[in-house]
């Protein structure tokens, strides 16, 4: 059996966190991984710690490092909820609404919920928040399950 392509397990120097993280370093995920996700009751606190990487010439977290997290964040709180398995579907749809900045070197928090699951879609709405910071995005977004490799969904 093929291992995971993302490890999914509690990670040590967070307790009560989990790190969900792309096995395979080169791939896009690894420009903001490692991720956090804590599922408190109908709620996925996923977290990702900007660094200067993902800055804007204002020195905030650029909006478009804000809408990778936003997307990938979406499957970490999918797989914290139970709903997928690693790489099991793809974004049909993001919306996002920008509020205000983000600061570089303080973790960022999406703060997701699950709406509606169906057999083959996940419907799901979050804010990302920052410690001392209001509100940075709101955003909403639909995910569809895949089958397994060759076996249509």
């Amino acid at each position: 059996m093929a291992e995971p392509a993302f490890l999914y397990e509690d990670d040590p120097d967070l307790p009560g966190w989990k790190r969900w993280q792309f096995r395979d370093a080169t791939r896009f995920n690894a420009f903001i991984e490692p991720l956090h996700v804590r599922i408190e009751g109908d709620i996925a606190r996923v977290r990702m710690d900007p660094r200067h990487q993902h800055s804007n010439m204002r020195d905030a977290v650029h909006g478009g490092a804000l809408l990778g997290f936003m997307d990938v964040a979406l499957f970490a709180a999918s797989r914290g909820f139970g709903s997928l398995n690693a790489g099991g579907a793809v974004t049909l749809d993001l919306s996002a609404q920008f509020i205000g900045m983000g600061a570089v070197g303080v973790p960022l928090e999406a703060r997701i919920e699950l709406l509606r699951e169906t057999g083959r879609m996940l419907f799901l709405r979050g804010l990302v928040v920052q410690e001392g910071q209001p509100t940075i995005a709101s955003f909403t977004g639909t995910l569809r399950k895949m089958g397994a490799p060759g076996v249509p969904a």
